[in-house]
């Protein structure tokens, strides 16, 4: 706590540029995960400058801040954190920081107002809820509305052009959820299990209407043992699944162990492709944005599960 402490001073002390200037620099926003990042950019525009935390393949649930990590969230104009227990390492520390901010409205949990009858419940903890809200191209448009309005309130002289940056993306996510409807409906009503690492889909299967099993709860935190995996390989076995799907910011380690196990059985089971879960794809692809996130994520279940998707995503951009 104590070096927390000279850490958030010494940084604050360098990070107060001239009021006169505030308005003609770019907002610093930090966002702990990719997806909220990206959320402030398509808002923001040319008025921010916004930098991730997490990466592509980092696990949001066991990621701990590092010394620069905490310099930058304190020297941040704006901090834009997801909530809903999705930070578990962290979320005394964002707490902790919001408590110090300036001003009222610096440091946002852009998921933790969501409406609580549109969230599921989390396997661990009966007073928290699933943080994968994202996974639902429909919810989330709620969290990009909650990102326009804390950028607005730190930068209220371009909130017309936030709200039509909003207003645009806004656009395409609905066509993203379009899209992903259309797509899904060509795999076969028996076939739609999904089948991952972890229980990150639940949002997904809720509105595609997919079966989500995963190897691991909620958190990346618990563990799957061996009565697990081997109850895991009878359903394969009995139910006829014939792919699986590991995912980028999780070890694959169980997944091919059950494809393996079913083996065994005499049970072939395919790994039908890496699913961006927790984090997106690589900076400066497509996939390493959030539409392209949920494009790849769509497109490669149905077509591993015997749906009938373009090769190349909605529209045309997938490696």
């Amino acid at each position: 706590m104590r070096a927390f402490l000279l850490i958030f001073i010494a940084a604050i002390a360098f990070a107060s540029p001239a009021a006169a200037d505030a308005s003609a620099r770019k907002l610093d926003v930090v966002a702990t995960t990719g997806m909220i990042a990206d959320a402030a950019r398509q808002v923001g525009g040319e008025h921010v400058r916004v930098r991730a935390l997490m990466g592509p393949g980092v696990d949001p649930h066991a990621y701990r801040q590092t010394r620069s990590d905490i310099v930058a969230l304190a020297r941040a104009d704006l901090v834009l954190w997801h909530g809903l227990y999705l930070e578990a390492q962290m979320e005394d520390f964002l707490r902790r920081l919001e408590n110090k901010s300036k001003s009222a409205g610096q440091v946002v949990a852009v998921a933790e107002s969501l409406p609580r009858n549109l969230l599921l419940a989390h396997d661990s903890y009966g007073d928290k809820f699933d943080p994968h809200v994202w996974m639902d191209p429909t919810l989330w448009s709620r969290v990009v509305l909650n990102v326009r309005d804390a950028l607005i309130a730190a930068r209220p002289e371009a909130a017309t052009t936030f709200r039509a940056n909003a207003q645009a993306h806004l656009q395409t996510l609905a066509a993203l959820a379009a899209y992903a409807a259309d797509v899904l409906t060509s795999v076969q009503p028996e076939s739609r299990v999904l089948l991952t690492a972890h229980d990150a889909f639940k949002y997904y299967g809720a509105a595609y209407g997919f079966e989500v099993i995963g190897i691991q709860g909620i958190s990346t935190e618990s563990e799957a043992g061996l009565q697990r995996i081997s109850a895991l390989v009878g359903v394969l076995v009995d139910r006829n699944i014939r792919a699986v799907f590991v995912e980028s910011s999780v070890s694959d380690r169980n997944i091919r162990a059950l494809a393996e196990g079913a083996g065994a059985r005499g049970h072939v089971v395919t790994i039908g492709g890496e699913l961006f879960s927790d984090a997106m794809g690589p900076d400066g692809t497509y996939e390493g944005t959030y539409v392209g996130m949920i494009d790849h994520n769509v497109t490669v279940i149905a077509a591993a599960l015997g749906g009938k998707p373009p090769e190349k995503g909605m529209s045309g951009l997938l490696n």
